[in-house]
C-alpha cells in the first residue's frame, strides 16, 4: 500500500486489510514522503503483521517498488490507501492463485465511491478470461490496480513498475505479464475504490493530446525514454489544484450519466465545474445531456 497524505481515509483502509477473512499476510505501508499525520496513525496500530516502510517522496512507481522489494511473500496483493477490502479478497485471491500455478496475474470488478464514501457504481472489467485479456489489452486497461494479485518473483524478474510512466505504471507492467503467464478478472467486486480530487484519477482527456499520445506510444512500444516521461510528468505537475478539482467532479458527472444514472447528481457536481471552469464547452455539453432519458444518453454513450 503506497501512502502519501492520506490520514483522512487511510485508517478504513488498514482497517479493511486487517479484517480480512485470510490471516497470513503482512500489510506493508510505503509512506511517499507524507507531511501529514498518515505516518503517525499508521504507528498508532499493534499488529504485528503491520509494517511501515519510509522514504522521500518520489511517486507511486518508486513507492511500489520499495514495496516489491521488501515483501517477505510469494504473492502481491496491491491496495491504495483510500480504497476499502471486501473481507474475503485476499482469501479468495489466494486460493485462486494457489490451485492454478500457470496463472501470473488476477483482478476483480470493483465498486466505486466517490470521496465522502457514496456508491457510485460498479465497474466491470473489459475481460475476464485470459483470452478475452489477451484480445483486448491493447485498447483498453483490463485490471483495476488495487485489485490485483500476483506472483512478486515475476513481477521482480520484469523489472517492476516503470517509474516513467507516470499514471500508468499498472497498464505497462500488465502488458509485460500477460506475455509470460496466464491472467484473469475474478467478475465479483473484492474491493471499493474510491474517486479522490486531490489523487490523480482525473478525466483522461483533461491530461492533454501530448500527454495521451506519448502514453499510446509508450504502450504500444513497451518503451519510454527519459526525456519523454519527463514530457510526460511537467504535464501533470503542471495542473493546478482547481483543475484537478474540476476535472473530479466532471468525471463524476459523467459517472451519474453513464453508469448510474441521476441526473440531478449529475448536475450538482457539473455546477461546481464549471464555477472553477467556466468555459469548459464539455461541462456544457454534459450539462445538456442530463435533461435527456436514460435511454437516450446509453444509445449515445454505446455510440461513442
Amino acid at each position: 500500500m503506497p501512502a502519501y497524505n492520506v490520514e483522512k481515509y487511510i485508517k478504513e483502509a488498514v482497517d479493511s486489510v486487517l479484517s480480512q477473512s485470510f490471516t497470513q499476510f503482512e500489510l506493508l505501508i510505503v509512506d511517499d514522503g507524507s507531511n501529514d499525520g498518515t505516518a503517525d496513525l499508521i504507528r498508532a496500530y499493534s499488529d504485528n503483521r503491520i509494517r511501515l516502510i519510509q522514504q522521500a517522496n518520489g511517486g507511486v512507481s518508486a513507492a511500489l517498488n520499495t514495496g516489491l522489494k521488501q515483501a517477505k511473500g510469494k504473492y502481491i496483493a496491491r491496495f491504495d490507501a483510500d480504497d476499502v477490502c471486501y473481507p474475503f479478497r485476499l482469501e479468495k485471491q489466494f486460493q485462486f492463485m494457489e490451485a492454478h500455478p500457470d496463472y501470473v496475474l488476477i483482478g476483480s470488478d470493483a465498486d466505486y465511491m466517490c470521496e465522502e464514501g457514496e456508491f457510485l457504481f460498479t465497474n466491470h472489467n473489459v475481460g475476464y478470461s485470459n483470452e478475452e485479456i489477451q484480445e483486448r489489452v491493447d485498447v483498453y486497461c483490463p485490471f483495476i490496480h488495487s485489485t490485483v494479485m500476483y506472483k512478486k518473483e515475476v513481477v521482480e524478474r520484469l523489472g517492476g513498475y516503470e517509474v516513467l510512466a507516470f499514471t500508468f505504471e499498472d497498464y505497462f507492467l500488465w502488458k509485460k505479464l500477460i506475455k509470460v503467464g496466464k491472467v484473469c478478472n475474478f467478475k465479483t467486486p473484492l474491493i471499493k475504490v474510491r474517486f479522490n480530487a486531490s489523487s490523480v484519477t482525473i478525466d483522461e482527456k483533461d491530461r492533454g493530446a501530448e500527454f495521451t499520445r506519448l502514453k499510446k506510444k509508450a504502450l504500444a512500444t513497451g518503451k519510454i525514454s527519459a526525456e519523454e516521461g519527463a514530457r510526460m510528468k511537467a504535464g501533470l505537475i503542471g495542473m493546478s489544484k482547481e483543475k484537478k478539482e474540476s476535472s473530479y467532479h466532471r468525471m463524476l458527472a459523467k459517472k451519474y450519466l453513464w453508469n448510474n444514472y441521476q441526473p440531478a447528481k449529475a448536475r450538482k457536481h457539473l455546477l461546481i465545474s464549471l464555477k472553477i471552469e467556466p468555459i469548459k464547452i464539455q461541462s456544457y455539453l454534459l450539462m445538456m445531456m442530463s435533461f435527456l432519458p436514460e435511454a437516450v444518453i446509453k444509445a449515445v454513450y454505446n455510440l461513442k
